[in-house]
């Protein structure tokens, strides 16, 4: 008799187990979706407003077209790579960059300009804090790379393999130009 009025009960709670499992899975596939989706450099060009004049500037770089056909985007280097953190970070950009298209401080091309020393400067130091993560997921930098190098870039990649400087320390406006 007590197995009947436990078999409902055992029946609702798989049936909460299996409805959650689906939930969650759902919840991580939209999640992935939209992280690949607002990562584009579509999106990053056009969604954000404020962006499409470094898109423009982008464009011209060696990231988006090289020699070998490969290239870099938006979320590439201005994203990281490794979840959970990409997310609170995308979410902490994201809501920094909507405050400032709705108060207007990079609405126009003329205050972007005027606020890019400013940015440029938050992202430089936010490359450094991390030794400029985001060039290295891509440049693989050792002794054995940097001594086929030319001779005139490797005193400063050796700056580099010795823990004395980081990408960012010389290559400023590699994909957009950088402030006055």
């Amino acid at each position: 008799m007590a197995d009947d009025i436990d078999r409902p009960r055992r029946r609702g709670i798989w049936l909460a187990v299996i409805v959650g499992i689906m939930v969650g899975v759902g919840g991580i596939a939209v999640t992935n979706r939209m992280v690949h989706w607002s990562g584009s450099n579509d999106f990053c060009s056009t969604a954000c407003h404020s962006m499409q004049w470094v898109a423009s500037e982008y464009k011209k770089s060696v990231h988006a077209v090289n020699h070998t056909g490969t290239g870099a985007g938006c979320h590439d280097c201005h994203i990281p790579k490794d979840y959970p953190y990409l997310l609170f970070y995308k979410a902490r950009a994201g809501i920094k960059d909507a405050i400032g298209e709705m108060r207007g401080v990079i609405g126009t091309e003329e205050l972007f300009k005027k606020e890019r020393p400013r940015m440029a400067k938050h992202v430089w130091e936010e490359y450094k804090a991390n030794n400029s993560q985001q060039c290295r997921n891509c440049h693989t930098f050792t002794p054995e790379i940097v001594k086929a190098q030319k001779d005139f870039v490797q005193p400063m990649h050796q700056q580099f393999l010795a823990g004395q400087a980081t990408c960012i320390d010389c290559h400023k406006g590699i994909a957009h130009t950088s402030p006055e």
